[in-house]
């Protein structure tokens, strides 16, 4: 626990809270296709190297106090790892994704037993919906990206399952194709983003909601700052982001560097490969 000031200068506490992740080893990881921008089948990859950095990201997590299970990765299903994307997980309910290439459709069934086995109240998403890819629990409410993945009829269909209000924002970079790797919850209800990978109407909405939100520049989102997993106090950042560990420190956060580069070449960093188990309070 440490004190810190807001931006509006009164002092508070930043706490580590233990939080429960699933993650899926990257033992079938590679890139044998294009499906965003920053997949390159012609581009090397290693799936030594990418279980490396997983493991790293795995055993950090775990020795900032949180509790981690993992899913059994499937043979042929290479984007398995990124498990953020297998569903949403709000008080004890787990809306499992419903992906919108064919390329990932597998990986649905699989995180649907997952969730079954394990006794969470578990329904399949009727329209496409990327899972946690797309949807970041901020206090009561659930921002939604739509624009190139999860379709805006899902966002529909997340608030009713959940019964939480659903705040709609729409992507407009296609290397920010997923929410979660233009924005960040740091805190219940504080932000990271980066502005110019929203519409004009979506900057409104967050600057309205969220006025003293920390914005990422053009660089450090370019190397998937706003991919981070934070506990409250702890924000799991890539090591490339270069002015956003000052941004958080000012902030009163702790980052935490870690090398994901492998991973991105399949476009996903340290968020991407952990979904948030959250339980009922």
């Amino acid at each position: 626990m440490r004190q810190s000031k807001n931006a509006g200068g009164s002092v508070g506490k930043r706490t580590a809270r233990p939080r429960h992740y699933l993650m899926c080893e990257p033992t079938f990881f590679e890139v044998s296709y294009s499906i965003n921008p920053w997949m390159d089948p012609s581009r090397p990859t290693s799936t030594e190297r990418g279980l490396s950095q997983w493991k790293t990201l795995h055993d950090l997590l775990v020795e900032l106090g949180h509790t981690v299970e993992l899913v059994e990765p499937v043979a042929g299903l290479p984007d398995m790892v990124y498990s953020a994307n297998g569903a949403t997980v709000v008080d004890g309910r787990a809306l499992v994704a419903r992906f919108r290439h064919e390329q990932r459709a597998d990986e649905s069934p699989a995180y649907l037993e997952w969730f079954r086995l394990h006794g969470w109240d578990t329904r399949q998403a009727a329209y496409v919906n990327e899972g946690e890819g797309d949807f970041l629990c901020t206090g009561d409410v659930i921002l939604a990206g739509s624009g190139f993945r999860s379709e805006l009829k899902s966002h529909a269909e997340a608030q009713e399952f959940f019964g939480k209000p659903v705040l709609g924002l729409t992507l407009v970079d296609e290397r920010y194709y997923h929410l979660d790797t233009a924005l960040a919850v740091l805190d219940d209800n504080e932000i990271m983003y980066h502005p110019e990978a929203f519409s004009p109407q979506s900057r409104t909405l967050l600057a309205d909601r969220f006025p003293d939100a920390i914005l990422a520049d053009a660089a450090d989102a370019a190397v998937f700052g706003m991919n981070a997993v934070s506990d409250g106090l702890h924000v799991v950042v890539p090591e490339q982001a270069e002015r956003l560990p000052d941004q958080l420190r000012e902030r009163g956060f702790e980052p935490v560097p870690i090398d994901m580069t492998e991973l991105l070449k399949g476009g996903g960093s340290a968020k991407c490969c952990t979904l948030e188990l959250r339980a009922r309070p």
